[in-house]
């Protein structure tokens, strides 16, 4: 099915896919493939030279993180909203794939989180999509704070590092931290 030609193609794949449907992500990818490996060749422009991936790998990967997905809340109506939801959520987990498999072995192994005290309840994939969700909040405060969470946590970066990336000083890196855990500590209730 390369190359879905029909906008209700697109939302019925996606409603399915939004339901958990393992085969509709399946399809998507497929439909996709060209796009999605434009997307990743572009998310490999900025990795460092000797990388171990390809952007058919990340594709690959792509494919394989999608088909763990439970379910997903229904956004837009329109055939653009969900493929522009679909590719959001593909750049999210590519971004996400990136910085894990940037990790030296021994701290891929390990679980990496905000903080003990923000866990979420539910599976997985709800804890992805509420986090995604509450990180785009925090981006609407600030979009500094949200980079900030997702270099620390994703990327695994330190303070400093982050500093040097956002062109600040390691007192505002440490300043947006500590807002953003609070911040997010509160959202999670």
């Amino acid at each position: 099915m390369p190359g879905i030609a029909s906008h209700d193609e697109v939302c019925r794949l996606m409603a399915e896919f939004r339901g958990g449907s393992a085969e509709a992500a399946g399809k998507l990818v497929e439909a996709f493939y060209p796009e999605l490996r434009r997307l990743a060749s572009s998310r490999m422009v900025s990795e460092r030279a000797d990388h171990t991936w390809e952007p058919t790998v990340l594709v690959h990967e792509l494919y394989l993180e999608l088909r763990r997905v439970k379910s997903l809340p229904a956004e837009g109506a329109g055939s653009e909203d969900e493929r522009k939801a679909f590719f959001g959520l593909a750049a999210f987990l590519m971004r996400r794939l990136l910085a894990h498999h940037a990790r030296p072995l021994p701290q891929r192994i390990l679980k990496t989180g905000i903080d003990e005290a923000l866990t979420m309840p539910g599976s997985g994939e709800d804890r992805l999509v509420e986090m995604e969700r509450l990180l785009d909040r925090l981006g609407a405060i600030d979009p500094k704070l949200r980079s900030v969470v997702e270099m620390k946590v994703f990327e695994g970066l330190s303070r400093e590092e982050i500093g040097e990336r956002l062109g600040c000083s390691v007192r505002s890196v440490a300043r947006h931290w500590d807002f953003a855990r609070q911040w997010l500590q509160g959202a999670m209730g």
